[in-house]
């Protein structure tokens, strides 16, 4: 975006970029579906499912820790390594996350209509354009990118703070839930794979990587600093499951009711009263706008590759890809049978780009003299084959839906 020029050593700001870079995959991945997952997984799972966040957060740090620094080395996006692995399938993921990133955008920006509607009691539709006009402005500003970075470093550290407030006004049996990540009484695998996948699947395995190259970091010389960035960005989502984790915890471990049609603000009213269902306002309102950005910005770089003319007017591209997502919410709603047909294909898009991603690893043509390490080939693997067969029981599980 506003740097192309590849940056080498310890040059003057890449700190910043890369701190872009991690936020923008962090905050990408705690949407409303985040929220929602979360509050659920505690309410059925109670502290078992601090194990579940574990299992979660070491799978995440093996998938993106390969993705960032394949990418880094080659500087060559997702798309473009997977077509350079097997002629093609860098358009079919492309296809997949463009369609994925559009169909969770109608959500995301549903969310942010709700969000503001808690603080402000507006209509969602009114409340999911003013958040649109939010998102398109920041690409109508010259220097977007920078922007964009302090935007969502703002936003999830906002997140991050008012959750852990609540956590600590809600007393969770902090003890307890330790002792229970580690020894719990019920293991979901059906939740370890939604937590993966919606904390790195779809668009947001490439978010970060992408946005380093548009930053112009790359190279082998990077690799430190961007594996680095890459766990960190796992660590601060990490961070807001831990914290939303507590914060329901705390609320279940009284004996209250969530409500299980709305379980994430149920917790924070219950919790804190009325000033709690403000927060989680603010919370849900940030959660969806960032997702917003960062669905549209990831969706639109799997094109420019393909083509001059979006490299070229990209910002463009998002800011029309962010009111085609607005216009379906406002005029048709979430498309539920839709949403529940692409969430099932989103599973599938992180075996399939991480497993481009592994065997690009060994392609001289791709990263040169490059080697990678093992350990973490390996590592990756196990994250490709998990999400794999879950991800197809997943598909033909929910197929049935649609035809109900």
């Amino acid at each position: 975006m506003e740097q192309k020029k590849k940056t080498a050593g310890k040059a003057p700001g890449r700190w910043s970029l890369l701190l872009g870079a991690t936020f923008l995959m962090a905050t990408s991945s705690i949407g409303p579906g985040f929220l929602t997952q979360t509050a659920t997984f505690t309410n059925t799972l109670a502290a078992s499912f601090g194990f579940i966040i574990l299992i979660s957060i070491i799978l995440d740090i093996f998938a993106q820790t390969n993705v960032w620094r394949i990418i880094a080395v080659s500087g060559k996006r997702g798309q473009e390594i997977a077509n350079m692995v097997l002629p093609g399938a860098g358009y079919a993921i492309a296809f997949l996350v463009v369609l994925g990133g559009l169909a969770f955008n109608i959500g995301n920006i549903g969310g942010a209509g709700l969000g503001l509607q808690v603080l402000f009691g507006i209509k969602p539709e009114i409340g999911a354009l003013i958040s649109a006009a939010v998102a398109v402005l920041i690409f109508v500003i010259k220097e977007a990118g920078k922007v964009m970075d302090r935007f969502m470093q703002i936003a999830g550290i906002v997140m991050i703070i008012l959750t852990v407030y609540v956590a600590v006004t809600t007393a969770p049996p902090v003890g307890h839930a330790v002792a229970k990540t580690f020894m719990p009484d019920h293991i979901s695998v059906l939740a370890i794979v939604t937590l993966v996948g919606g904390t790195v699947g779809g668009y947001i395995t490439f978010a970060g990587g992408h946005r380093l190259l548009d930053s112009g970091i790359q190279g082998k010389e990077v690799i430190p600093q961007v594996t680095k960035s890459s766990i960190t960005g796992v660590l601060i989502t990490s961070i807001m499951r831990i914290a939303l984790f507590l914060a329901v915890l705390g609320v279940v471990s009284k004996g209250l009711r969530i409500d299980p049609d709305n379980p994430a603000a149920s917790v924070f009213r219950l919790a804190a009263g009325n000033v709690g269902y403000k927060i989680f306002g603010v919370i849900m309102w940030s959660a969806a706008i960032t997702s917003v950005i960062g669905a549209a910005y990831t969706s639109v770089s799997f094109f420019k590759s393909f083509s001059a003319k979006i490299e070229k007017h990209s910002h463009g591209v998002i800011i029309g890809f962010i009111i085609v997502s607005t216009l379906i919410f406002v005029t048709i709603g979430q498309p539920a049978k839709i949403l529940v047909a692409v969430g099932s294909l989103n599973g599938l898009i992180l075996p399939l780009a991480l497993a481009m991603i592994l065997l690009g690893a060994y392609k001289k043509k791709i990263v040169g003299d490059y080697k990678h390490p093992v350990w973490l080939t390996i590592a990756g693997a196990t994250v490709v084959v998990v999400m794999a067969i879950m991800g197809i029981y997943t598909l033909f599980s929910q197929l049935p839906q649609l035809w109900s």
